[in-house]
């Protein structure tokens, strides 16, 4: 009798885009969001902000034949998949504010001055100065300066957790940790803490 030899599984094939993914991050050497799976081949490590970036490469798609690697972002406040509902919504609200008082503020208006010294047509729309307040309310509820302005890189400015560590000179896990408290510093200032966690 003929024994038939034990054939190793064969491993699913990796889905195009994340095959592309791994191929341009070895290339250029962005491989810390890469592990390797129980097949031995190297993967995205899914579920962290690092693997969730698109790399994109001109030129035919190759870097060996000059092609330019473009890396899409994602958002932060997204790709940060530790973070909590309560703290990735006590984000988007500081963000909400801060982008409505910015943006909506610096719209140039047109002011004309009556005889009796007040003005009509012009000024700053009320709910721009609510935005305006609640976004200084909620910086205020930051308390520390240093978590304070981690949050507003990150939620108003679009730093990644890695950029504003390179910038500080601060390790990742410790700019990450600031972020969580202050999130969560935001999350009871805006009464989110009442609710349950996601």
């Amino acid at each position: 009798m003929s024994r038939k030899t034990a054939q190793k599984p064969k491993p699913p094939k990796l889905p195009k885009g994340e095959a592309e993914q791994v191929r341009i991050r070895r290339e250029i050497g962005h491989d810390f969001a890469l592990r390797d799976d129980r097949f031995g081949r190297k993967r995205l490590t899914t579920g962290t902000q690092e693997a969730a970036r698109i790399y994109e490469v001109s030129n035919g798609g190759y870097t060996s034949t000059g092609g330019i690697v473009r890396v899409r972002n994602v958002d932060p406040l997204l790709g940060i998949t530790s973070l909590t509902r309560q703290q990735r919504e006590a984000g988007m609200r500081f963000r909400g504010d801060f982008e409505r008082a910015s943006r909506e503020g610096l719209r140039p208006m047109a002011w004309e001055e009556r005889v009796d010294g007040g003005r009509r047509d012009g000024g700053i729309p009320d709910h721009v100065l609510s935005a305006g307040r609640a976004h200084a309310e909620a910086t205020r509820a930051l308390a520390h300066w240093e978590v304070s302005t981690v949050v507003q890189k990150i939620c108003c400015a679009g730093d990644s957790v890695k950029s504003l560590a390179e910038q500080t000179g601060e390790a990742r896990d410790v700019v990450s940790k600031m972020l969580k408290i202050g999130l969560d510093l935001l999350a009871v200032h805006y009464g989110m803490m009442g609710r349950r966690a996601g």
